[in-house]
């Protein structure tokens, strides 16, 4: 009878904890979304938890060194990375894909990302810069839709048919300008022209003054896992340039990380 009761106890346990590193994760995940200082209630009505359930979420995570808190906001830490670069060979990678990089952009002299697909978001894992002003900057941790630019178009292309088709069931497909491809149709068409060709190029459907080309980076397995991209001032590279003169320093760089990464 006691053993059957420390039994319980232990399945309760375990289900509690389950419980607490979810909604942990809810908080987190609300955060980096919404790349702003949060406060509590925010945070709260973020993730349909309580006011008091996310104060001890997020005093927790401030003990831990992943908040901050600055008056009544809280903020993530640049710390929050350590838990998306730990979990596997993946920290190595990135050591690896950011040396090369800087590399790419001191050769090119445009700011260069990399890219992982979450759920229906692209999110910059990387971010390198060059020293030229942006038209359209943007930061690590920073999401955009998958559909509208070529990292995104570059991994949507390298899913399973199943994954795409889910993701086709749940995306919502919104004009930025007046070139952004919505008709599911015929973003079905690029997507799979972007797999065929390799890379994808982009024009003007996140911003009409930035063109976008996208390469895959592959893992050992030869499983793609994130998209090295650039952005342009559409002004300054015209196509025939990208595809001649950017194009060809980008597919050299990935050929050198995934030497790397497989060596």
């Amino acid at each position: 009878m006691q053993s059957e009761r420390k039994s319980t106890l232990s399945s309760e346990s375990r289900a509690a904890n389950v419980k607490s590193f979810t909604r942990g994760l809810r908080v987190i995940k609300t955060m980096a979304q919404k790349q702003t200082p949060l406060t509590i209630t925010e945070v709260a009505d973020g993730t349909g938890l309580t006011r008091a359930g996310a104060r001890r979420l997020l005093l927790t995570l401030q003990e831990l060194g992943y908040a901050r808190l600055d008056g009544r906001h809280f903020s993530l830490t640049p710390r929050i990375m350590e838990l998306g670069c730990s979990y596997s060979p993946m920290a190595s990678i990135w050591d690896i894909t950011e040396r090369y990089l800087r590399e790419l952009v001191d050769d090119i002299n445009e700011t260069v990302s990399a890219g992982m697909l979450d759920d229906l978001d692209v999110v910059y894992v990387l971010r390198e810069r060059t020293v030229r002003p942006l038209h359209f900057d943007l930061k690590t941790g920073s999401r955009l839709p998958a559909h509208i630019t070529s990292i995104g178009r570059v991994l949507l292309a390298n899913l399973h048919p199943r994954q795409l088709e889910r993701y086709f069931q749940r995306a919502v497909i919104e004009r930025y300008t007046t070139m952004t491809i919505t008709e599911p149709g015929k973003l079905r068409a690029e997507i799979e022209t972007v797999r065929e060709r390799g890379y994808a190029l982009v024009i003007g459907e996140v911003d009409e003054g930035v063109c976008g080309v996208a390469v895959p980076l592959r893992e050992r397995s030869g499983r793609v896992i994130a998209a090295i991209g650039t952005g342009l001032a559409s002004a300054r590279a015209s196509e025939p340039e990208i595809r001649n003169r950017i194009l060809p320093r980008m597919l050299a760089t990935v050929a050198s990380i995934n030497q790397q990464i497989c060596a």
